[in-house]
């Protein structure tokens, strides 16, 4: 086999290391453009489980690494003069120099031929004459460009300017030191690579990074600037540079990762963001996983096969780990007066990947304190603190979330309702909530929706409301109020989702003439004044009975593309009058209907807003608009806001992943002070009580778990060892309340010492 790598960073010399060593028959090359001690960028970080992987199958290399590391486990947060330090961490790094003098020193005793100062042919002309061609030539790929219609590559430019510099000491720990200037907020991130030295990122808002002139400074200029601005962080020390520059960060994915015999590794396949220490691991990584598809399948088209199929789950996941933590720096501004100890916590767990239980076993009196702060009483996890919103006391933070369940008949609730809602009461939750439920049978998404638009239907949710008051006394239950709009008059969601009805449609109305799926679902009726009116005056009337049915809590919907949301949203309301245009005149009517909801509603119980705060399509709501739309229904009177976000357009992109709408909840919370119901992917217990203490949300939403385990709040007190009040089973499940037994794991262990 002739192998070609393009690219000598540490993923192309590891991968023709490996793949030298386990044949020594092949015939690998290397090309690097750069002299064999260029290097851009200062200090590595490695994981144990990348180094566990680099052991496991090159020992030399790894002890040669293993040699240089320098280790710490602290990390240390410095932000408006308090310094606080979260251990148990544990890193390792070392140079980039050494890194890649270590790896030449593999290649090249193992037989790998090494071309410096010297650009690789095309890969194509490559590809030619080899078996195997690694494209590992970086974030600015040739080879990925070259090949752009095969490997569909996306490259997503970021807000922050930031520019890797070097200190000559080594920091006692990772240290992230937080400057607000008078240009802004900047930011530091460094961390020690051998006993005197360390690498240090400053990094800022592009908006920031201009105001303070950075773009009209010279590399030199540059580095005495940050030198000063972060002089304390640095202990007066001066800052060195080798071939800075100021860059803003670039998030690179393929669509495919191999093209005939070529295939794509690093940062040419893929970048995750600087803030996590992610970019030359995953590149090792790729490098192990690529060398044992080669040897492990029978071919090459299997191989790469194999190995994009290996590695694609991972990278993925470490690039929405990236993005979080990217985000977070980028809205670092939005967090500052969070007190200390919360503001580190929230610091230390922006990527999700750190987490509440983790930080309890690395740094338990770090987290311990923080829990304190918040008002954990002594052995309660924060999950299962009270939260009042006006004159209702939550007795913990879980919420059932509203799921549309399609099973009512004519808009009544019957026993399906009954069964579904007081189970999630009877498991723990300190509020459920109720599916959407229509104010109209125009305003209906489907045949099975539930409905509060006459005397019959209030009085069956009496039933469920009364059900829920007597057998689980201090659960909440509430009610999620709203209009389909013109999502509506559609199948049920297992028959075919957002698909007309086969007969019996209804005639739909939306703010603007505009179908949901062109061609598919009818266009709705553009809504004047009187019916308007009337729109206002059903929720109204529904608001009523909602009180006589005595629920605890009213939910207004304008999320989700329904009616409400369809005013909001600029891609779907696209009308010229009073209820149309500025973000101000697409509120007018939600707010018209908030207030007449909150005037029909009693006043001692609480009201809450659901919202989409982005539509994740271009021309849509965003995040700012999303905040000042939150602003607006809690200067009405909302006490907290609900933040959903999309489905409001068929042709959406959303960033799907693990608490992937809690950014969103989180820049409302900490803009505006309201409390706000975080939703979306939450679904474990350590990720509520990682958000709250974060403080990224007051309240956490969840659906699909509750789907899964209708005791899902009574299992998570089980599993973190919590009996208090927050979490009480009912006395008919008490004798359930321990984990049930399984089979005998305490087997004796074979005797080996007899056996010989």
């Amino acid at each position: 086999m002739r192998v070609a790598v393009i690219g000598g960073g540490p993923g192309g010399l590891y991968a023709a290391a490996l793949l030298k060593r386990i044949d020594p028959a092949r015939e690998i090359t290397v090309w690097e453009r750069n002299a064999p001690d260029d290097t851009f960028g200062f200090g590595v970080v490695l994981s144990d489980e990348t180094l566990g992987g680099i052991e496991h199958a090159d020992p030399a290399v790894y002890a040669a690494l293993r040699r240089e590391f320098v280790r710490w486990d602290d990390i240390d947060i410095a932000h408006r003069g308090n310094v606080l330090t979260s251990g148990g961490h544990g890193f390792a790094a070392l140079g980039r120099r050494r890194l890649l003098q270590i790896l030449h020193e593999r290649c090249e005793r193992l037989g790998v031929r090494l071309r410096f100062r010297t650009p690789a042919p095309p890969a194509a002309e490559l590809a030619a004459g080899h078996d195997l061609v690694i494209a590992a030539d970086g974030v600015h790929s040739r080879t990925r460009e070259a090949h752009a219609r095969v490997f569909r590559p996306r490259l997503t430019t970021h807000r922050c300017r930031y520019i890797w510099l070097a200190a000559d000491f080594a920091f006692d720990a990772f240290r992230f030191e937080i400057a607000e200037t008078e240009h802004g907020v900047m930011q530091l991130h460094g961390y020690p690579y051998t006993a005197d030295a360390s690498t240090v990122i400053v990094e800022m808002r592009e908006e920031v990074w201009r105001a303070a002139g950075f773009d009209e400074l010279d590399e030199q200029e540059s580095t005495g600037r940050c030198a000063k601005i972060f002089s304390d962080a640095l202990r007066g020390r001066p800052l060195t540079s080798n071939a800075s520059a100021w860059t803003a960060f670039r998030t690179v994915t393929n669509e495919r990762w191999s093209h005939g015999n070529t295939v794509l590794l690093g940062d040419a396949a893929h970048t995750a963001h600087f803030s996590i220490g992610s970019g030359t691991k995953l590149a090792v990584e790729d490098a192990l996983a690529l060398a044992a598809c080669v040897e492990e399948q029978p071919g090459l088209p299997e191989a790469l096969a194999a190995y994009e199929a290996e590695r694609r789950p991972v990278v993925e996941s470490t690039q929405r780990a990236a993005a979080a933590s990217l985000r977070w720096f980028e809205d670092l501004a939005l967090h500052l007066d969070q007190p200390p100890r919360q503001f580190a916590f929230n610091l230390l767990t922006r990527s999700r990947r750190v987490t509440h239980g983790n930080l309890r076993l690395r740094d338990p009196r770090f987290t311990g304190a923080v829990e304190r702060d918040f008002g954990c009483p002594p052995g309660t996890p924060p999950m299962f603190t009270p939260l009042r919103l006006r004159g209702l006391t939550l007795r913990n933070r879980v919420v059932v979330s509203p799921m549309d369940m399609y099973a009512a008949e004519d808009g009544v609730p019957g026993d399906f309702h009954l069964v579904h809602l007081g189970a999630r009461a009877l498991g723990g939750a300190g509020l459920v909530m109720t599916e959407m439920v229509c104010v109209s049978p125009e305003g209906r998404i489907t045949p099975g929706c539930a409905g509060l638009w006459t005397p019959g239907q209030a009085a069956a949710w009496r039933r469920v409301t009364d059900f829920v008051h007597q057998q689980s006394p201090g659960t909440a239950i509430g009610v999620q109020l709203g209009h389909s709009g013109r999502k509506g008059s559609t199948k049920r969601m297992w028959e075919g989702i957002d698909q007309p009805l086969d007969s019996g449609n209804w005639p739909l109305v939306a703010a603007s003439p505009l179908p949901y799926r062109p061609g598919v679902n009818q266009v709705p009726h553009e809504l004047h004044r009187a019916a308007l009116t009337d729109i206002r005056e059903q929720f109204a009337a529904a608001a009523r009975r909602a009180a006589r049915a005595d629920f605890d809590l009213l939910e207004l919907h304008c999320a989700h593309g329904y009616l409400l949301s369809g005013f909001l949203s600029p891609l779907t309301n696209r009308r010229t009058d009073a209820y149309g245009g500025s973000l101000a005149a697409r509120l007018r009517f939600p707010l018209e209907v908030f207030d007449a909801v909150r005037a029909a509603w009693p006043g001692e119980r609480p009201m809450t807003v659901r919202i989409s705060a982005t539509d994740w399509a271009p021309g849509g709501t965003t995040a700012e608009e999303a905040v000042e739309i939150a602003r607006a229904f809690a200067e009405h009177g909302a006490d907290a806001i609900d933040v959903s976000t999309g489905q409001v357009v068929p042709d959406e992109r959303p960033e799907y992943g693990r608490s992937y709408q809690t950014p969103y909840a989180d820049r409302i919370r900490n803009v505006l002070g309201v409390p706000v119901i975080a939703v979306g992917a939450i679904s474990s217990w350590d990720d509520v009580n990682s958000l709250l203490l974060a403080g990224r949300a007051d309240l956490c939403a969840l659906a699909r778990p509750h789907l899964y385990d209708p005791h899902w709040t009574l299992h998570a007190a089980a599993e973190q060892g919590y009996e208090g009040p927050a979490a009480p089973w009912p006395a008919p499940y008490r004798a359930g309340s321990r984990t049930p037994p399984t089979g005998r794991t305490d087997a004796p262990k074979p005797r080996l010492g007899l056996a010989r």
